[in-house]
């Protein structure tokens, strides 16, 4: 909790749990963050070994921040903690949510039973963001990467439309309809992709 428990501290180590990210795609995944917070922040997580600074070769030259080893081992921390958020009769889930939550939900709420029964490779475009998912019969890897190639592929300008088709229950066809949501490729599996996740019933 020392180190993670700091505000802001553990949705930064979330934000970079798929991947690298510069400091402005940190920013901007995390609103009502200030600069001086987030470098007061991962200044803290890089002393403590959890992010690790690294310069992209060029033409890029750009700086990113990434979790170390240790870094990605909290995400079953995460996990636990959105599991625990889920099951307050409060918790909505159409309210505004990072493309990477979105991703790592996934990989929280999955149905794991059901996951043999599904095969394929999922693409997920959000706003500029890109993710792959590829379920198996046992696990659920996500990651980012480009969606070429994929058989079915969701493209929405933020992730809040697609929680709001997998967990809120919101029609797909009603998405569409309004432009929210385009799915391409093979319906079919997209809809029995979708279908694996589903929010923990209310404890509180």
């Amino acid at each position: 909790m020392e180190l993670l428990g700091e505000r802001w501290s553990l949705l930064i180590v979330r934000e970079l749990m798929l991947g690298g990210r510069r400091f402005s795609d940190i920013r901007a995944s995390l609103p009502g963050i200030s600069a001086k917070v987030l470098t007061e922040r991962l200044e803290s997580l890089e002393q403590s070994g959890v992010v690790v600074r690294r310069h992209l070769p060029p033409p890029g030259k750009a700086q990113v921040y990434e979790l170390t080893a240790w870094g990605y081992a909290a995400e079953p921390l995460i996990q636990e903690a959105g599991r625990w958020a889920a099951q307050s009769s409060a918790h909505d889930p159409t309210l505004p949510l990072s493309a990477v939550s979105l991703m790592l939900s996934m990989r929280t709420m999955v149905d794991r039973a059901a996951l043999p029964s599904v095969s394929g490779r999922v693409g997920f475009v959000i706003g500029g963001d890109s993710f792959v998912a590829e379920p198996s019969a046992d696990a659920l890897p996500v990651v980012r990467g480009d969606v070429a190639g994929a058989d079915a592929v969701f493209r929405a300008p933020v992730a809040a439309v697609l929680a709001a088709g997998i967990y809120a229950g919101v029609p797909w066809a009603d998405l569409e309809r309004d432009g929210s949501v385009v799915i391409e490729g093979n319906r079919d599996l997209a809809m029995r992709y979708v279908a694996l996740f589903c929010l923990p019933p209310p404890l509180a």
